[in-house]
């Protein structure tokens, strides 16, 4: 889908889709409740869960592009919603490129349908982002592998099905990923009391001596780490877009409030002071997009774009966040009501500033390309 007209086709249709399927219940799922297993299949059967998964392995065999589209105009109408299109594609995408014949088999489709949660264990309470000092062990044994270590900040972890977990082969001391069924022998979760993303739930696991069969280790012995760094690259460039939709959707109840609230006689809309911050917006969100839409075509191209990943990684949630912090300050004392999805929109995009690697993170891997890792000594 790499026709201008069919792109923005498909952005009319997930467009439409999305704000009638969840647009209306997004204020009532921010404050919380059960897993939203439901929006979870509703996007499974509109096919945005396996947007590039080859058709013959039932997905839509489309492009990147759309996948970023999706992402964010199912953010727009609902945070959690973009969040369960955004994982749930790139853990399809994890399992054709790097999973067993017979782990595909099992999972792919009811990944893609929305029958299968699956959540991504990387991170660890001693090692936020020293992604390669892992402390949590593979150790070899009859027929596969016995994890054993703690993994925390799992986002769909305590309602997961499915993990895939990042962890060091004693062996070889190389890093590899592995599919873990979340009901296995060994296993056990907390769930964490976070302020945004409520309905997909944060929260961490303890392993000790989870067998994993040999089938359900992802790519070669080993390579683990390189793969979940090169899906960074994706990821990073997604959550722009994710963060592009939440904050439209502030701007647009904002521009709708200032052209109906009074002040001194006329409509807000009037007042330069309130337009201006707007239009500063718009702009910064359009530069965010048409970046992220160049991440992506690298991708697609097989160039790097780690750097451009990074870029939007420290720079689109800065930009959201005070994109709707700006839209509260603008509805006075109606913004700060949890009777308005604006509050709500806050919490949800504050935590793109976190996951997926710190904006300090982000800004070293750029300073690094720009002058020189040997340079900067480290």
């Amino acid at each position: 889908m790499t026709d201008h007209d069919e792109l923005a086709d498909f952005r009319d249709s997930v467009r439409a889709f999305a704000r009638k399927s969840f647009l209306e219940g997004y204020l009532e799922r921010a404050h919380g409740g059960p897993y939203p297993r439901d929006t979870l299949r509703d996007l499974g059967r509109n096919g945005l869960l396996g947007l590039c998964v080859p058709e013959e392995q039932g997905g839509q065999g489309s492009d990147l592009q759309a996948l970023g589209i999706a992402c964010e105009e199912v953010s727009y109408a609902d945070a959690a919603c973009g969040y369960q299109v955004f994982a749930t594609n790139v853990t399809a995408d994890l399992l054709v490129k790097s999973a067993s014949e017979e782990a595909v088999r099992r999972w792919l489709g009811p990944v893609i349908a929305g029958e299968a949660v699956c959540a991504i264990a990387l991170t660890e309470p001693g090692s936020g982002s020293d992604a390669q000092a892992l402390s949590a062990k593979a150790v070899p044994v009859d027929g596969g592998w016995e994890l054993s270590g703690e993994k925390t900040s799992i986002t769909q972890g305590p309602d997961a099905d499915l993990a895939i977990i990042v962890a060091r082969q004693t062996d070889t001391g190389g890093i590899s990923a592995f599919l873990v069924p979340m009901d296995s022998p060994g296993l056990s979760g907390q769930r964490f009391a976070d302020p945004g993303f409520r309905p997909v739930g944060r929260g961490s696991i303890a392993m000790e001596g989870v067998f994993v069969p040999h089938s359900h280790q992802l790519g070669q012995g080993g390579a683990g780490f390189a793969m979940i760094m090169n899906e960074f690259d994706l990821t990073r460039t997604l959550i722009a877009f994710m963060v592009v939709g939440i904050a439209q959707r502030a701007i647009d109840l904002t521009i709708e409030h200032i052209k109906t609230r009074t002040s001194f006689g006329k409509p807000l809309s009037h007042y330069q002071g309130v337009t201006f911050p707007i239009a500063e917006h718009l702009t910064y969100l359009t530069a965010i997009r048409a970046l992220a839409t160049s991440s992506l075509e690298a991708r697609s191209n097989g160039r790097p774009h780690t750097v451009e990943a990074a870029m939007l990684k420290w720079w689109a949630p800065q930009v959201g966040f005070q994109a709707v912090q700006d839209c509260i300050v603008l509805h006075g004392h109606v913004g700060w009501s949890e009777e308005m999805p604006l509050q709500a929109l806050l919490r949800d995009v504050s935590g793109f500033q976190i996951g997926d690697g710190t904006p300090q993170i982000q800004k070293l891997i750029i300073a690094r390309s720009a002058i020189g890792r040997e340079v900067m000594g480290r």
